[in-house]
């Protein structure tokens, strides 16, 4: 009899939750299919195309790209995103194009880097020259400080004025019960954490009062070849235009390649391998090198105002349409670089263009529900992020609508264009409750939710979510899938991978006539049904326990 009754309750609970699907789908249906393959690349061939000049800020391309997006969400009938009435909100931007020169002194050596071949090397502090002379060079491992994990590179040591020497990424501690693993407790493991990022990096410098940091560029670690650091860092690049002027930062930041690295230890008589091996122990101290740093940099600066694009769509409870649902992909690429040979402009189509369209699609799809969610929701297309996360960092500390009122930000940064898949990754690892429900979303699309594939990259840590998160409000940042319904195993991570190597930060990442975005729209729904579930929920998302960002989340929302 017992048993009985309990088969009963698990086949009512299962006809339960799958009427609550079937009404959850039909309920969202006219949306959900007004996002379209059609609509994705309309959007994206306007975005990509070579007048927008590979949507630089403060050009040509900034005009074309904020007008569009403007346009667009007038056209589908979302409301002015900005309380003063207008769609945009002013970023003060500085731009910078620097002429960098590097040498080290060696005894009597004197040895001059080739731009941008050795090095590159830039300052956010915006004054028209920089200038580090005669700098002792200081090698200090990873350059992390780390409480947490009973880590400290510095050791106390005194590097005021000083050139640090670092590299990039975490370091890899092997797990003491199995060298051929690394240490989850330590820098969790094979994952990134932003100890790892080159923003850390330059950051602690600054705390430390060094003259300069310099990351010696390794492919693996960093997640890039030194190709898109070239591109990257070789052009005009941007700062937020603070009061300050930047002053409290690192009078000057660099990479070198890893043959000039190993070039210099050796000159030095030091041996790469074996400081890195060094580097690896919690024993580490800080190695002074028999070599004194040069760098100047004439910059040229030019201020300017650049934009967000906000939309919104009003909730429709009166009691809860003061808070916030917001989704953001960035709308700035690296423009168009014409000391190139060939094609110069950086067409940025994947890289996002496409998540921009995915943003748009999402506003046009929200105003087709009847009735309306509960609570705001903002679509916004974000500046700079290129140069730093700075549109997303800008909004953090400007808000237009109040932080600790703002439920989740979804961000989009680059679509899935070959197909529908099986699976989609979390990039976000599950650090709120934002991941439970993209579970959920994914399998009522038949899919599985994966973690991050390839956590090493700190994928987490690279776009605008990331400066959300830092602000205490949950995030969501999902990646494209791998398992490619139709092709073999392996065809996914190939594209992936083949992506990355060829295409990414690079002018040929164009249109392409043999993209399949059904599966981008397959994701791109997926993050509707997350974010249309928040703006309805009882409660606001959580961080999971444990967390780096849950304190001031918490805080912020009287958790």
């Amino acid at each position: 009899m017992k048993i009985s009754r309990l088969l009963l309750a698990i086949v009512f609970a299962a006809a339960a939750s799958l009427l609550a699907t079937d009404e959850l789908t039909e309920r969202l249906q006219p949306a959900l299919e007004a996002i379209t393959p059609d609509g994705l690349l309309a959007h994206i061939k306007v975005l990509a195309s070579d007048e927008f000049e590979g949507r630089a800020p403060g050009t040509k391309g900034e005009e074309l790209s904020v007008k569009y997006i403007n346009d667009q969400f007038k056209k589908i009938g979302l409301k002015p995103g900005n309380p003063d009435g207008t769609y945009t909100q002013e970023v003060p931007l500085a731009g910078i194009r620097g002429e960098p020169k590097m040498s080290f002194a060696i005894g009597d050596k004197i040895t001059e880097l080739k731009y941008p071949d050795d090095f590159v090397a830039s300052s956010a502090r915006l004054r028209p020259e920089i200038s580090v002379d005669n700098s002792d060079v200081v090698f200090v491992g990873y350059g992390i400080v780390a409480p947490e994990y009973g880590w400290d590179d510095y050791k106390n040591v005194d590097v005021r004025g000083k050139t640090l020497l670092m590299l990039i990424g975490d370091p890899p501690v092997p797990d003491p019960k199995d060298p051929s693993k690394l240490d989850e407790k330590m820098f969790k493991g094979k994952a990134m954490t932003y100890y790892g990022r080159w923003t850390y990096k330059y950051e602690i410098a600054a705390q430390k009062r060094a003259a300069a940091a310099i990351i010696i560029h390794e492919t693996e670690p960093a997640a890039y070849p030194w190709q898109v650091v070239r591109s990257s860092w070789g052009k005009e690049n941007f700062e937020l235009d603070n009061p300050n002027k930047n002053m409290d930062t690192v009078e000057a930041r660099s990479w070198i390649t890893l043959d000039t690295a190993k070039k210099l230890l050796a000159d030095c008589g030091q041996n790469f391998d074996a400081l890195k091996k060094s580097a690896l122990t919690k024993e580490f101290r800080p190695v002074s090198l028999k070599a004194t740093a040069y760098i100047e940099i004439k910059q040229q600066i030019r201020s300017f105002k650049s934009h967000n694009v906000i939309g919104k769509l009003e909730g429709g409870d009166p009691k809860l349409n003061g808070e916030y649902i917001i989704y953001t992909a960035h709308w700035d690429h690296l423009g168009r670089h014409p000391e190139l040979q060939g094609d110069q402009i950086f067409n940025g189509a994947i890289d996002n263009a496409s998540g921009v369209a995915s943003v748009i699609e999402l506003g046009g799809a929200f105003t087709k529900l009847n009735p309306p969610p509960k609570r705001s929701v903002l679509f916004m297309a974000t500046t700079a992020e290129e140069a730093g996360l700075l549109g997303a960092k800008y909004y953090t500390q400007h808000p237009l609508y109040p932080v600790e009122k703002t439920l989740a930000d979804i961000n989009i940064d680059g679509v899935n264009p070959w197909g529908k898949s099986r699976d989609v990754e979390d990039l976000t690892d599950g650090n709120s409750t934002l991941d439970d429900l993209l579970g959920q979303a994914a399998g009522r699309q038949g899919r599985v939710l994966k973690p991050n594939s390839e956590p090493e990259k700190g994928g987490f840590y690279r776009v605008d979510s990331f400066e959300f998160a830092k602000a205490g409000v949950p995030a969501l940042h999902a990646a494209r899938g791998v398992e490619i319904i139709g092709k073999p195993p392996e065809y996914g991570k190939q594209k992936r991978d083949e992506y990355t190597a060829k295409h990414y930060h690079q002018p040929s990442d164009q249109v392409d006539p043999a993209w399949d975005l059904s599966g981008a729209v397959q994701d791109v729904q997926l993050l509707f049904e997350v974010g249309y579930q928040v703006a309805n929920g009882d409660k606001f998302p959580e961080w999971k326990a444990g967390r780096e960002f849950r304190v001031k989340g918490s805080a912020s929302r009287g958790h």
